[in-house]
């Protein structure tokens, strides 16, 4: 594998970086007390609370933390519903994309449509940032960002595997999730910064109940949540500027017999000339692959159901299923408010524990890159599956515990217990990233 080859290949995987940014920075956006306070999912009444947000007066277990650090949010209507429509709209354009990436990889090749999703993705990105006081709005912002992740989700990868050699196409595959989790990580970081700025201790928050009374929002600046949001163009744009430089994919090109043009591609890949005998052998490979799957004629989607693959369709999608209901989503969504309801201060719910459960993330995901190709997809499935469901139980009895102190405060728990549930959670992480990180979308192929 020559320095073009993997240049080509971790350019089209920063199709998961922008899905890993977004990831990682709505985890943040969801604590700004101007996001939700603009959007309606909470209110302020200019009231303040301690480093462990509590009023102090009222605050027996830590006497000492009388300083006032944070605004005091009060539930606004329909906070679940509306949080969980703007979290979602994402997923859920992220599905309509998937649905229609064959057809747009197909008629105007893989390169061509990474660079089509880009734009539509920096559009979603200035919907949700310029987006008025409606979660509505911001909601249809996401759904359009969210069809750009899942048209590039399919296609990157696809034009990866199309482009990569055959020996190291499974660990260049992978690429795709270890540039997720890099843009969690990414963003994390980032936007831990723009909260740290604008939600601790912010100016005057002693005197806002006296002093501003009835004009709270004032000292709010919704800049900070627009700016987490729109550095994710960054990415975006450098994806759609980089991808003109990038090649066709070579199968796509002999797809629409342009063979002449699929040689040099591979001449370029393979830094030779386009009669080379490496050249000429893998560009005879894909056009009897293209001559076959021509000469099997057109298929509908009713065909995935019949006899001969329906146990691959179903185990496709099951893969699919199962990736998504491993709770990998929750944990990455929201897991600053998760270690706030466990007792962590909010700073290190916010700031410390994500940052760090993010590298887990990311540091997890090589080991599955080597895992891949030695152990095979099936084996880190199944050793992945009981990994997650031990943990999971860990996360549970530990949690359990910690949830006695929220409920009744005169109930006393170990700090262990919380920090037993936090590394239980970091495992499961570590479980997930190595294992159904990428091999459910590796399996089926």
């Amino acid at each position: 594998m020559n320095s073009f080859q993997l240049l080509v290949c971790v350019t089209a995987s920063f199709c998961g970086l922008l899905f890993g940014y977004e990831v990682g920075v709505m985890n943040v956006v969801n604590t700004m007390d101007a996001f939700n306070i603009y959007f309606g999912l909470n209110k302020w009444d200019g009231s303040s609370v301690n480093e462990y947000g509590k009023n102090p007066a009222e605050d027996k277990d830590h006497p000492n933390a009388t300083e006032l650090f944070y605004r005091s949010l009060q539930e606004g209507t329909d906070k679940d519903w509306r949080s969980g429509m703007i979290n979602s709209a994402f997923l859920l354009g992220s599905v309509l994309g998937a649905l229609v990436a064959t057809y747009f990889g197909e008629k105007y090749g893989r390169r061509n449509s990474i660079i089509v999703g880009a734009c539509i993705f920096i559009v979603g990105i200035f919907l949700e940032a310029f987006s008025p006081a409606n979660y509505l709005f911001i909601s249809f912002g996401r759904i359009v960002a969210g069809i750009a992740i899942g048209l590039n989700s399919v296609i990157a990868p696809t034009y990866i595997s199309e482009v990569a050699p055959a020996k190291y196409r499974g660990t260049l595959s992978s690429c795709y999730q270890l540039m997720t989790t890099f843009g969690i990580v990414i963003a994390a970081a980032i936007n831990s910064i723009i909260w740290y700025k604008t939600n601790f201790k912010p100016e005057g928050l002693a005197n806002a109940k006296e002093t501003r009374k009835g004009h709270e929002e004032d000292q709010l600046d919704n800049m900070e949540w627009k700016l987490a949001l729109l550095m994710q163009l960054v990415p975006g744009i450098g994806l759609a500027v980089l991808m003109f430089f990038l090649p066709k994919s070579p199968r796509w090109l002999c797809s629409k017999d342009r063979d002449e043009e699929a040689a040099e591609v591979l001449a370029k890949l393979n830094a030779t000339s386009s009669s080379d005998s490496l050249v000429q052998e893998e560009l005879k490979a894909i056009q009897e692959d293209v001559a076959a799957t021509r000469a099997a004629g057109s298929s509908s989607v009713s065909e995935l159901f019949s006899s001969v693959v329906r146990r691959r369709t179903f185990i496709t999608f099951l893969m699919q299923l199962f990736q998504q209901w491993t709770g990998i989503n929750q944990i990455m969504y929201y897991q600053s408010q998760v270690y706030e309801r466990m007792g962590f201060t909010k700073f290190t719910s916010t700031c410390v524990l994500p940052i760090i459960n993010n590298l887990v993330n990311f540091v997890s995901t090589f080991p599955g890159m080597w895992g891949i190709e030695k152990l095979g997809r099936k084996t880190l499935l199944v050793i992945g599956a009981i990994m997650m469901a031990v943990f999971h139980l860990g996360v549970f009895i530990c949690s359990t515990q910690t949830q006695k102190e929220q409920d009744n405060p005169a109930i006393k728990v170990a700090n262990s217990w919380k920090i037993a549930a936090v590394i239980c959670i970091f495992c499961f992480v570590f479980s997930f990233a190595w294992t159904w990180g990428s091999s459910p979308m590796g399996l089926p192929s």
